[in-house]
């Protein structure tokens, strides 16, 4: 299962709203947020990031009992986000095709078809060539999803 967090690095997306550069301390898995509470910028439910720690950059979503952080002082910035609904959908919908296509046994769904007969045989892929003329991997869920990433995706710089 992937998380938003991995979602937002691979789109190169983060959805970011404001950004605050500053110091920030982490006390028993705690990060004091309630400047941004205050002047409107971080509502409860909203999702916000961490960029500049040493343990916990990521994707957090705010909420008045967030102390799952790791303790340390952080000299970074905060983003609070604005993720739009439909990512999510997205971000469920890659989860149900990993947990549907990453089953170990031999006889779960696969995204490939193949067939068998009279010493002839042939594997096919759901998916695209890629454009180098090779056989993409479907096997992956960022082919699988590639049309709906894209939507979303920022150019790396």
């Amino acid at each position: 299962m992937i998380t938003l967090t991995e979602l937002c690095k691979e789109l190169n997306n983060y959805f970011d709203d404001a950004r605050y550069f500053g110091n920030y301390t982490v006390t028993n898995g705690v990060i004091d947020l309630s400047e941004f509470v205050a002047d409107g910028s971080l509502q409860v439910g909203q999702y916000f990031r961490i960029a500049g720690s040493i343990f916990n950059d990521g994707v957090y979503q705010y909420t008045s009992e967030l102390n799952t952080l790791t303790d340390e002082n952080i000299h970074g910035v905060i983003w609070t986000m604005r993720v739009p609904k439909e990512v999510f959908g997205l971000l469920a919908d890659i989860n149900a095709w990993i947990a549907k296509y990453s089953a170990s046994d031999e006889h779960s769904d696969s995204p490939y078809q193949s067939e068998s007969f009279g010493g002839y045989s042939y594997s096919k892929s759901t998916g695209n060539s890629s454009s180098d003329g090779s056989a993409a991997d479907v096997g992956t869920w960022q082919n699988a999803f590639r049309s709906r990433l894209n939507k979303w995706r920022k150019i790396r710089p």
